[in-house]
């Protein structure tokens, strides 16, 4: 058995450092003061390491406070203008990239389209480098701390960035080196998309505050991220949260990953859209983006449309005995409802969603849960990206 390492007064120095930017970062503005018993550092340590931060420009001060019969007090906090960070969301549909401040604030954005059956590495690889090159164009000569990237499928989590992804047709593709090799000295880091996602939502998002939650992400596939004690759940393979590949129902519809009855195969939007134009025969949505066709089917709901209304019904009450799923296994206190399509159908019938997650969930998970959309947008899984290089940032 190897004995312990001692901690030298680097380790001590690179501690005391990662603890006051976390609390500045996440709690800030806080006063040198405030910082004390938030980290439990002394005020000679707390001076001396905000004093490197802020001669550094990683910290400004923001405004002052008075207290009592002294000199007022100087508000800290990390300055987002410090460093861009780059953030990735590889869809079924798309590559999006985006340029953002230590505070999620986007500064640039690219985006190109993915062509159905055009998902091969080479391609998404291509997309997202043309990607990131664009918008570095726009980081103004601030220095650029790396690239975070979401991804649907499986993530082996690691620096090979190893992706299994049965919608693109991927086995053990090393995403996470392939952008290493091309992107130079920037570092890359790669996730699942729903777990970027919900850790968006986590630090910034409808999750802020949230010890026991579970983010789900619906697009055109279905995922989900699980928090337990405040931190995400991965399990033993990385593999945790593939909530859209469990049994909706036995030898039910077949689902992309070559199951049948998985979950995703009627709550994710291609699954929904096939079931519409199985029912009804109508093609014009064929031409449509999944966006533009999904929008138009939920349109068409509220018109009076029976067939759309059929199917929107049929959805909302899959999507609730899906979250009752979440709510009888996890028991969390909260479920974000996020992903472009997630976003759609929450708009449009969350009371709905609500209520029908309630009739197949066990009464005490249910009465001690909340079900909310997400606040971060159809944009989280990129902002989340951009966490996986943030989450090294302040690391020290």
């Amino acid at each position: 058995m190897q004995a312990p390492r001692h901690k030298t007064t680097r380790d001590l120095k690179i501690g005391n450092r990662m603890r006051l930017l976390r609390s500045l970062y996440f709690d800030g503005p806080l006063t040198r003061r405030d910082l004390a018993p938030a980290t439990n550092l002394s005020i000679a340590t707390i001076s001396n390491v905000t004093a490197e931060l802020l001669a550094d420009g990683v910290l400004r001060e923001a405004g002052k406070v008075e207290s009592d019969g002294g000199r007022p007090q100087i508000l800290l906090e990390v300055d987002p203008g410090h460093a861009r960070v780059v953030g990735v969301d590889v869809g079924e549909t798309h590559v999006r990239v985006e340029l953002l401040d230590l505070k999620l604030a986007e500064r640039a954005s690219a985006e190109h389209t993915l062509s159905p059956g055009r998902h091969d590495p080479a391609t998404v690889v291509e997309h997202i480098v043309a990607g990131v090159e664009t918008v570095l164009a726009e980081a103004e000569g601030a220095p650029v701390l790396g690239v975070g990237v979401g991804m649907p499928g499986v993530v082996e989590y690691g620096e090979e960035g190893v992706i299994h992804a049965k919608a693109f047709g991927w086995d053990a593709v090393p995403l996470g080196r392939m952008l290493t090799e091309r992107l130079g000295p920037l570092p890359v880091h790669v996730d699942n998309g729903a777990m970027t996602m919900g850790q968006a939502e986590l630090w910034f998002g409808a999750g802020k505050g949230a010890d026991d939650a579970v983010i789900a992400l619906i697009g055109s596939g279905v995922g989900s991220c699980i928090v337990a004690g405040g931190s995400l759940y991965r399990g033993a393979g990385s593999s945790a949260g593939e909530w859209g590949h469990t049994t909706m129902q036995v030898a039910g519809r077949r689902c992309r990953c070559g199951c049948r009855g998985c979950l995703e195969a009627y709550v994710g939007a291609e699954g929904i859209l096939d079931r519409y134009l199985a029912a009804s025969g109508v093609v014009d949505l064929a031409g449509r983006s999944e966006e533009g066709a999904l929008e138009l089917l939920l349109e068409r709901a509220d018109a009076g449309d029976a067939t759309a209304a059929a199917v929107v019904d049929e959805t909302v009450e899959y999507l609730g005995a899906g979250l009752a799923d979440l709510l009888n296994l996890f028991n969390p206190e909260l479920i974000v409802i996020g992903g472009w399509a997630g976003l759609m159908l929450a708009g449009a019938r969350l009371d709905a969603i609500t209520a029908a997650a309630g009739s197949y969930a066990l009464g005490q998970p249910f009465a001690t849960a909340t079900i909310l959309p997400g606040l971060l947008g159809p944009d989280a899984v990129a902002k989340g990206a951009a966490t996986l290089v943030i989450e090294q940032f302040l690391r020290g």
